[in-house]
């Protein structure tokens, strides 16, 4: 494993209430027309940062974008809609020298058998979003 390791959701709120930084690595669509994770009860935001842009592309300046937000002594926990952008973004973010961990689940969860994302994750664990 190329990051620090993988948490489920309710693991990755008591991270972020120990000092850890909440990133999400969803699209501004996503942020905007989904919801957010909202941390505010644990007095702190998270940081909003695209992994992918609304084109499909990487998004080239993640990195740059993530040092200017998060020094690397601070603890990463990253968040995406399923978990597996969050996977390759932990994955960049330990290279560049954070302790990075990715959110099991991501924040909608997985689909059911009817595509709607009911199933689990950051939402549906009940976790604060808005």
């Amino acid at each position: 494993m190329s990051y620090a390791g993988d948490l489920a959701p309710a693991t990755a709120w008591d991270h972020i209430a120990a000092g850890a930084v909440l990133v999400d690595v969803r699209t501004e669509g996503e942020w905007t027309h989904i919801g957010v994770p909202d941390t505010s009860a644990l007095n702190t935001e998270p940081v909003f940062i695209q992994w992918n842009l609304a084109n499909g592309s990487n998004n080239p300046q993640f990195l740059a974008e993530l040092l200017q937000a998060v020094p690397t002594e601070k603890s990463l926990v990253v968040l995406c809609r399923s978990g597996a952008r969050s996977i390759a973004a932990a994955t960049a973010a330990t290279a560049a020298g954070y302790t990075a961990y990715n959110v099991l689940e991501g924040f909608e969860g997985e689909p059911d058998r009817y595509g709607d994302r009911v199933v689990n994750g950051w939402k549906n664990r009940k976790l604060p979003w808005r």
